[in-house]
């Protein structure tokens, strides 16, 4: 993934469950007149649903308060979330859309700066039996654990990325390209497979993986530093002594991002997006082969973030299997990519480049990557932190 050019993937106000019976959607505020009015603030929450029903309806959600708020229509025994609007302002109006099963519903008011605010239950009968559970909303403390593992699966990750930053400037330094280049490919895929924790690296991103663009001088930049810096060099027969101070200056950021690291935090916002946003990128760069320097290593490096992807994975899985129904899709997906890109790995080590693959091959390939991206979507919704107090 490449530091200059990753782009944030917002999810705004959904949750998205494949086997809740309640289906949320949102859309501009053009909710008809005799939708029920439901009434947000500090002091009073959910009042107005006088008339419930089962299937397709539109609630014109309401701020009276002075106050932005969180509003969550929820099962009030067991918390879970059939729909939510987020930011709701003050004096301000929005619909949420949804289509409710038989069952017992609350709106849940979260006002900034006071605690949750259940409103009276209402029952719905004569509808479709839910066919599944809502999502269960994930809590800042639910995510500690996995954090911690996380952060520590980057700290290991670190290590090793100087460890190897260190050889492949031994190596420069020793004058052997060959070598070079395969100590080079070997310090990239690690900085790859760390594909979470890139926003908890700051400026050092852009400085070890950014590439040209956006540069006044393009790749002849001073400021082009980093893995792309030494691949554009060592593939263009660049004079090794020269390279050095690009290898020891590579090897000077990884260091000090390794120590940096210590006192940063992996945000709990980012951790489910990044599982998404991985394999975006690299559908939109590496299969691409946009931020291919010269080493043609591009399918190399999907196959890292594929790796990095998972990590995100093992350690949200806890959390995701009683909540997303198609992980186990996710699962199939993973090891069929997997499967597609190992088979881009040459017997001598070397890998095909993106534009060296049949079309068969393309297609099959991005239509792999695509479905994984697509099927991976739903966790930023169902990992991101709620309030529930």
């Amino acid at each position: 993934m490449p530091g200059s050019m990753r782009t944030r993937w917002i999810v705004a106000a959904v949750v998205v469950a494949a086997a809740a019976a309640a289906v949320v959607a949102f859309r501009p505020d053009n909710a008809a007149a005799v939708d029920p009015e439901i009434a947000v603030s500090r002091s009073a929450c959910g009042t107005g649903w006088s008339d419930p029903k089962p299937g397709p309806q539109t609630f014109r959600l309401h701020n009276t308060g002075s106050v932005t708020a969180e509003v969550d229509l929820i099962d009030p025994a067991t918390g879970v979330i059939y729909g939510e609007v987020e930011g709701l302002g003050a004096a301000t109006t929005r619909p949420l859309q949804v289509n409710l099963g038989n069952g017992s519903y609350a709106f849940r008011c979260l006002p900034e700066d006071a605690g949750a605010i259940v409103g009276p239950a209402v029952r719905i009968t004569g509808g479709s039996e839910r066919s599944g559970p809502a999502v269960a909303p994930v809590t800042h403390d639910d995510l500690l654990g996995p954090l911690k593992a996380y952060e520590q699966h980057v700290t290991t990750g670190l290590g090793e990325l100087v460890a190897n930053t260190g050889a492949l400037k031994d190596t420069v330094h020793g004058g052997d390209r060959a070598a070079s280049e395969a100590a080079w490919l070997t310090a990239h895929l690690t900085y790859e497979r760390l594909g979470a924790a890139y926003d908890a690296f700051g400026d050092s991103d852009g400085a070890l993986n950014g590439t040209a663009d956006g540069l006044p001088a393009g790749a002849a930049d001073p400021g082009f530093t980093g893995f792309h810096r030494l691949e554009q060099g060592l593939w263009h027969g660049e004079d090794l002594g020269a390279l050095a101070a690009v290898a020891d200056r590579l090897d000077t950021d990884a260091r000090a991002l390794q120590k940096s690291f210590g006192d940063s935090q992996v945000d709990g916002n980012d951790l489910g997006l990044r599982a998404h946003e991985i394999m975006e990128n690299t559908l939109q760069f590496e299969l691409t082969g946009r931020t291919d320097y010269g080493s043609g290593t591009n399918l190399a490096t999907a196959r890292a973030n594929l790796d990095g992807t998972r990590a995100v994975l093992d350690v949200l899985r806890p959390l995701l299997a009683p909540r997303y129904p198609a992980l186990s899709k996710v699962d199939s997906r993973l090891t069929r990519t997997q499967a597609a890109l190992d088979a881009a790995h040459r017997p001598d080590g070397t890998w095909i480049r993106p534009a060296e693959l049949s079309r068969e091959q393309r297609q099959k390939l991005n239509a792999d990557v695509s479905e994984l991206t697509e099927l991976l979507a739903p966790i930023a919704a169902i990992a991101e932190p709620r309030r529930v107090s």
